[in-house]
Parts: C-alpha cells; structure tokens; sequence
C-alpha cells in the first residue's frame, strides 16, 4: 500500500497525516521530505490568494510535538487554508531560506510572501494570526 501511495504522490510528499481521536476528523498538513518538492508547491502557491501556514519543527522539538495536535485540529477547521509541516532537519535549505533560528516557527504566506510569522508554541496569537489573513480580499467590481 505505501508503495502505491509513494508513486501517487511521489517520494517527496506525504499525504496528509491521520488525525489523532481527539480531533475529531482526519488531519489536512501535508509535509514534505523533498526541497525539490516543496519548491514546487511553493512556486505554485505564488498564484493563488489562498493562505499557507508553514510550521517547521523537529523531531526532537518538545514544543514542535505539543503544537502538533492544535495544527492538525486547526487543518480540519480551517479547510480552505493549505497547512504544511517542514522538518528543519530533513530540508535544512528550506528552513534557511525562511530565516528559520527557533522551533516552532511557523510561517503565514500569501501569494509566496510572509504575511505574519509567530515563533514558539503560541496557540492563541497562532490563530489569531490566521483568522486575520485567512480571508481572500473581496475587490470592489
């Protein structure tokens, strides 16, 4: 089965992670495991006004695993949002580029660009942050 996953999606990306039985409903945060992967998405991200909450952690991050269960529940809310998980350790190229230093540092982007960023496991200011840009501008006609 995870080989014919694997050829789906490629070796880059995982799909989406189970939902733990807390949250209620099956988790949308894609990560990615390739740079070359992730640059893609990235790149394609650049054209839609569709909000991208970055979290990039490591797997030895004691705040990266508290947060863990809020993004995922946070996924299933808030569906129109592309929720994405980077292990600093796996893409540390990625990690640079963003000017990541600290865990959890979670990147806000719109159209490619950082619209707010929140470092540390900041549960409140995470969402607070997100209900502000989540909404695509509604132009005048």
């Amino acid at each position: 089965m995870g080989a014919v996953l694997s050829g789906l999606l490629g070796d880059g990306e995982q799909p989406p992670n189970d939902g733990d039985a807390s949250s209620g409903g099956e988790s949308r945060v894609i990560e990615f495991h390739s740079s070359n992967r992730w640059q893609l998405h990235y790149n394609q991200s650049k054209e839609s006004p569709k909000l991208m909450v970055v979290d990039f952690s490591a797997s030895w991050c004691g705040p990266c695993k508290v947060l863990e269960p809020f993004i995922r529940s946070l996924s299933t809310r808030y569906q129109e949002i592309d929720f994405i998980k980077i292990d600093v350790d796996e893409l540390k190229d990625v990690a640079q580029q963003f000017g990541v230093q600290a865990m959890p540092t979670l990147v806000l982007l719109k159209q490619g660009k950082e619209v707010e960023r929140v470092i540390g496991a900041k549960k409140d200011e995470l969402e607070k942050k997100i209900l502000k840009h989540r909404a695509t501008p509604k132009f005048a006609a």
